[in-house]
């Protein structure tokens, strides 16, 4: 595959929007287990480059804890970096293919997966609040150029708001003789924050709505105000850049209001009616994404299983194979079976959520809460397997555990997952 022109991914960007948006009036793809031609075609594209490229480096990269850009870029000059990439996964009627490609991406190494794909959730919070003309605008910006990839950052957390996103205290005050957003905060957490090129920030526009007085704004490259502040030094995911986002009386035109001035405005003005909304805008962009933050645990959980499955067959301990002790054999059986049934919840997720179908149950939770803490599970028991050699950063399921416990904490804790589907399945304000 080759990397599109900013034009051509512009152009693509418009087609793909009419057709997410209007998917709703077609009829729903048929679910299947089987995979087409094409979804075949990709995966073992994917596979391949995390297997030829990704793989190699991850060790390298994880101790170095930088971004690497000759990795982004490399992938953006076949074709896998850019929103033309995204549009042609999330072109696939079944919804699979999205899931899919991060599987395999992060089954070469999740620090370099998140690396490449942490840009999706700028994008994603770009669609889910935007309009298709801002969508053409901002999307190919997020991602640059072949020549000169970029990245882009998407700031909801801070200091004091995680998990309780309607305590986001960042403020966005809009000064109508110059059409302008002036925005003020701290974020934290932030993938790709402060070198983003697009930031993709939530801010409270009226504090007393709690999160339904937030709105998504875009701060275009170069804006004044906005700066990086403290690099985390992370546990796992050590390739993919984390960091503060400081907004300092930081300006951005009337434009980059997600949605627009009139949609908020009607929005606020049914809130403090006391009318139902559509959902406020940190959450609307965790509904879109996370199916596919689920299949990039099981990436990883898919990794640890095989190399210890292979360990297993080739390390001899008294006399033999250790798998052909029952208590080793077990334990990858148990493995697999978790984590096809973890595919099995994100693949429906991604189908009913590409369809449009909603998730009565909050199916999209469940498929993240079971891949993030199957990911943890298969991880500690490779370790477990490989003995001593496991706890050692020689063999690298020690770094797929690190990496893996982000998956029961970011995107929602478990607990807020588990809170969510309560809350889906009985009715009832749980709290």
């Amino acid at each position: 595959m080759e990397a599109a022109s900013p034009k051509e991914a512009a152009a693509n960007a418009e087609q793909a929007a009419a057709a997410v948006n209007g998917s709703k009036e077609h009829d729903a793809a048929a679910f299947s287990l089987e995979l087409s031609e094409d979804q075949r075609e990709i995966r073992d594209w994917v596979h391949g480059f995390a297997e030829q490229v990704v793989r190699p480096a991850a060790a390298e990269w994880d101790e170095r804890e930088e971004t690497p850009w000759p990795i982004i870029q490399e992938a953006a000059k076949i074709g896998l970096y850019g929103f033309e990439a995204l549009a042609q996964f999330w072109s696939d009627p079944t919804g699979l293919q999205l899931p899919i490609a991060n599987e395999e991406l992060f089954w070469g190494d999740a620090g370099i997966g998140l690396s490449i794909m942490g840009t999706t959730l700028a994008v994603a919070g770009i669609y889910a609040s935007g309009t298709p003309d801002q969508l053409v605008e901002w999307v190919p910006q997020c991602y640059g150029t072949p020549e000169e990839p970029k990245v882009a950052a998407f700031c909801s957390s801070e200091p004091d708001a995680g998990s309780d996103v309607s305590a986001i205290r960042t403020s966005a005050r809009y000064d109508e003789a110059s059409d302008e957003w002036i925005l003020n905060g701290q974020k934290a957490w932030a993938t790709n924050g402060g070198i983003a090129d697009v930031h993709v920030v939530i801010a409270s526009v009226d504090r007393e709505l709690g999160s339904r007085g937030h709105a998504a704004f875009v701060v275009p490259p170069g804006a004044e105000g906005l700066a990086q502040g403290a690099k985390v030094k992370k546990h796992g995911m050590r390739a993919s850049h984390t960091a503060d986002v400081h907004l300092d009386d930081c300006r951005v035109p009337g434009s980059c209001l997600l949605g627009g001035k009139e949609k908020l405005d009607e929005r606020l003005a049914r809130a403090r009616e006391g009318k139902g909304s559509r959902g406020q805008a940190a959450m609307r962009t965790f509904e879109v994404s996370r199916p596919t933050v689920g299949a990039q645990a099981l990436g990883i959980a898919r990794a640890a299983y095989e190399y210890a499955l292979d360990y297993a067959k080739q390390r001899v301990q008294f006399g033999r194979p250790i798998i052909e002790n029952q208590a080793i054999a077990f334990t990858l059986a148990d493995m697999r079976m978790e984590i096809d049934a973890a595919r099995m919840l994100v693949w429906r997720a991604a189908w009913m959520g590409r369809i449009g179908k909603d998730f009565e149950a909050a199916e999209g939770s469940m498929s993240k809460l079971k891949a993030g803490e199957v990911a943890v599970w298969v991880t500690e028991r490779a370790i477990q397997i490989l003995g001593g050699n496991g706890y050692t950063r020689e063999y690298p399921v020690e770094r797929m555990h690190r990496d893996a416990k982000i998956y029961t904490i970011f995107e929602g804790t478990s607990e807020i997952q588990r809170l969510v589907i309560s809350r889906a399945i009985s009715g009832a304000r749980i709290q």
